[in-house]
């Protein structure tokens, strides 16, 4: 809808339709679709879940002591408040839904004069353009003033916050009206005009500062009044240009306000429908309430000094009147920051004296999660570290080591620094530093946490998580949560660690969630799948085999690859159900194929974690046993880089898999000088290895593929050259002996019923 309007406002400005009928069309559209939503709204049904409610936590449950799902997620932890029973309407439920469809339906009168305002101007005589507009602009404003002052949500201002929102309004409107002053055209100010825009600055200013104020504590309220503004602001310059019959190329302008006010009105009621609570002891933005005002004057005295080259008595004098409430808002605003400063500290010596030398740690503490933010809200800029705490095992620290972490944590942090409790195992640490030096801390507290901790029994270790996000980057509550998601990060890299919050670690986080939701039961739902990708002789480039692989085809998730796969299911332990799938699949594919009369081998991969299992080599026996499959049929393959840490179970089990006469595989082959001597102990036929090794060696020598296929040749093993994507690297591969190839630049992998298209365009090959 916007871009529909800003095509009919640039046909306008460009002559190309007639400047009343192009500022219709652009408005037209965008009123009529805000409309049918504030209609929609006004007439609308309860609205689910709203933000004043917290239906997924149980009224005795305590939320500063019980680790809940929302907690789990990352997410941070509800206060405690007593719910309806789900379906059950309470009276303040009805009456703020009562009073939002009353706002809805008087926004929505507003909407549409606004916007009849600006159709009707093509279908009326050019006289009476002018009296059409400052009608709809005298209807709409006390609308719109109506509908404002009835929004739900609004809270009782103290007596400093009236004076600070009065200066403020003061300040921006003589800016605004020394602006339009200076921007209307020399001569004799037209009465009609300068009523319009004196007017108009002065709601303006109020709307203004009234969306600004409440941007944090209210985003949909603020969103309602900066709709407003815009929407009257249009409306304002719609008078002007027709009291100074502007031309009809000019008319167009105005319609990009009112379109985005009349769509911006729609979304901040749609957001204040939902129930927004108002925050506390957050601090105003200093910018631009302090530094719009002089920013806007100034700008209009510097375009008035080129046009006209002087300005008049009246002017300069309602220039300077910008200066004296501008100075009144700086005096305010230091005041108000010395009030919060001496709040802070006092609640930080609170917190101080509750978490102090002589504290029992394992007893409660609390600065609970609600203290925390309030904390976070009373500071401008640094940094949020959540640090958790594991034990040995699955032991849970005891209270002499809490004792110790609590002091170690005490002593590592900056003097200013708040250090609180939050769990049984888990601190939060607010520090003023900035990220890098943020991050610096939480490493040095993860080193002095990972010390051993002495007791009686001996000495105990705890591994520790360190989650780290800025709190200049958003609300309190979403820096906390960006803390948690960034400590869920570092447990699932295996802690010990600080992790950093960035975007894309919550999009991981997120994605990691729905695979451990979605991967239980995806072998009995059927959602696996394999493909197939042939392996090929290079001398004859007909195919002799297949390599099984692994995909997931999730209904919800897509299409899954192994690499984002096998860490979640080793994570669930299902690697041995998705294993014995997989070989399970692979013999049954080998039986249907034997039915066509190609005896080719296929290969299928294997973690070591399975091969450990000590039932691997039976059921391997009885899957081929099952289908009628030759042993030499199947090739079970290995990654070479997962060996190291079990070598012995892994050439225990590929010995095992040789004696029933299946043939094995060695992957990933690095060829580094650990892994040519742990060549020789692992019982494999084939050995796969990447096209790097097939280019030529450093200083001129030639390809290690060279030393790697003569040590294959001694110990009886075929050389497999993987990932080859390029004729050249096919040459290469042929030229330096190795027997067989498999990589894109031969066969790309496919379903089975492609695989089988694909060899029939070799009747001859492995019949």
């Amino acid at each position: 809808m916007s871009l529909t309007g800003a095509v009919f406002l640039l046909a306008g400005v460009a002559g190309l339709l007639p400047g009343p009928a192009a500022a219709a069309l652009a408005v037209a559209g965008g009123s009529a679709l805000a409309c049918v939503r504030l209609a929609w709204l006004a007439g609308g049904a309860l609205p689910a879940a709203p933000s004043d409610l917290t239906p997924n936590v149980p009224p005795t449950v305590d939320a500063r002591t019980t680790e809940s799902p929302a907690r789990s997620a990352g997410a941070a932890l509800p206060e405690r408040r007593d719910v309806a029973a789900p379906g059950v309407t309470t009276g303040r439920q009805a009456r703020r839904v009562a009073l939002s469809r009353r706002v809805a339906a008087i926004l929505d009168a507003a909407v549409l004069v606004a916007g009849l305002t600006v159709a009707v101007l093509p279908l009326s005589d050019p006289a009476h353009r002018l009296p059409i507009a400052l009608t709809g602009l005298c209807l709409t404003t006390p609308l719109y003033v109506t509908a404002l002052l009835r929004l739900p949500g609004r809270s009782r201002m103290s007596g400093p916050e009236l004076v600070r929102r009065g200066v403020d309004v003061l300040a921006l409107g003589v800016s605004l009206v020394f602006a339009g002053w200076m921007l209307l055209p020399g001569g004799p100010v037209r009465a009609v005009a300068g009523i319009a825009a004196s007017g108009g600055a002065v709601v303006l200013a109020v709307l203004v500062v009234a969306a600004l104020a409440e941007r944090r504590r209210r985003p949909g309220a603020a969103g309602c009044h900066a709709g407003a503004a815009l929407t009257l602001g249009g409306l304002t310059l719609l008078v002007v240009l027709l009291a100074y019959d502007a031309p009809e190329r000019a008319l167009p302008v105005v319609a990009a306000p009112l379109l985005a006010g009349a769509l911006l009105t729609v979304a901040g009621l749609r957001r204040a429908w939902a129930g927004e609570r108002p925050g506390r002891d957050l601090a105003p933005a200093a910018w631009p309430r302090l530094t719009a005002p002089a920013g806007i004057a100034a700008l209009a005295a510097g375009v008035h000094l080129c046009a006209v080259g002087e300005f008049s008595t009246g002017a300069m004098a309602l220039g300077l009147a910008v200066i004296p409430p501008i100075m009144a808002g700086e005096l305010l605003a230091a005041a108000d920051q010395r009030r919060r400063v001496q709040r802070l500290a006092a609640r930080e010596a609170w917190l101080r004296c509750r978490l102090g030398p002589d504290a029992r740690v394992a007893e409660p503490a609390p600065l609970t999660r609600a203290d925390l933010v309030r904390a976070m809200a009373q500071r401008s800029g640094g940094a949020l570290l959540v640090v958790d705490l594991h034990g040995e095992g699955a032991a849970v620290p005891e209270g002499p080591v809490l004792t110790e972490v609590a002091r170690r944590l005490r002593a590592g942090a900056e003097a200013h620094d708040l250090v609180g409790r939050l769990g049984d195992t888990e601190y939060a640490i607010l520090t003023d530093l900035g990220p890098v030096l943020a991050y610096a801390l939480g490493t040095r507290l993860l080193a002095a946490l990972a010390e051993p901790y002495p007791r009686p029994s001996g000495a105990a270790r705890v591994r520790v998580s360190v989650g780290l996000a800025e709190t200049g980057g958003g609300e309190p509550e979403d820096v906390l949560r960006q803390a948690d998601l960034a400590r869920r990060r570092a447990v699932q890299l295996g802690r010990d660690r600080v992790e950093w919050y960035d975007a894309y670690l919550e999009e991981q986080l997120v994605r990691r969630l729905d695979l451990e939701r979605e991967l239980p039961g995806a072998v009995a739902r059927g959602e696996l799948d394999l493909v197939y990708q042939p392996v090929v002789a290079l001398a004859e480039r007909v195919p002799v085999g297949t390599e099984a692989l692994l995909r997931w085809r999730s209904p919800t998730l897509g299409t899954v690859l192994p690499a984002e796969l096998l860490p979640v299911a080793a994570d669930l332990d299902l690697v041995g159900e998705i294993g014995r799938w997989v070989v399970d699949r692979a013999c049954r594919q080998l039986a249907a194929w034997s039915e066509g009369g190609r005896e080719l081998w296929m290969a299928v991969n294997v973690t070591p974690r399975e091969l450990a299992a000590p039932d691997f080599v039976a059921r391997t026996a009885t899957a081929l046993a099952a289908y009628d499959v030759s042993p030499e049929r199947l090739v079970v393959e290995v990654a070479e880089p997962a060996v190291g840490a079990e070598l012995s179970t892994v050439v225990a089990r590929l010995a095992g898999l040789r004696s029933i006469g299946v043939r094995t595989a060695l992957d990933d082959f690095r060829a580094e000088h650990a892994s040519l001597a742990q060549l020789r102990r692992l019982p494999i036929d084939l050995l796969k290895v990447g096209p790097h090794l097939v280019g030529p060696g450093g200083d001129g020598q030639r390809p290690l593929i060279d030393v790697v296929a003569n040590l294959a040749d001694r110990l009886g093993v075929e050389l497999v050259v993987e990932e080859l994507e390029s004729e050249g690297q096919v040459a290469g591969a042929r030229r330096a002996g190795c027997r067989y190839g498999q990589g894109f630049a031969l066969a790309r992998p496919a379903t089975a019923e492609r695989v089988e298209a694909w060899f029939e365009e070799f009747p001859s090959a492995a019949r």
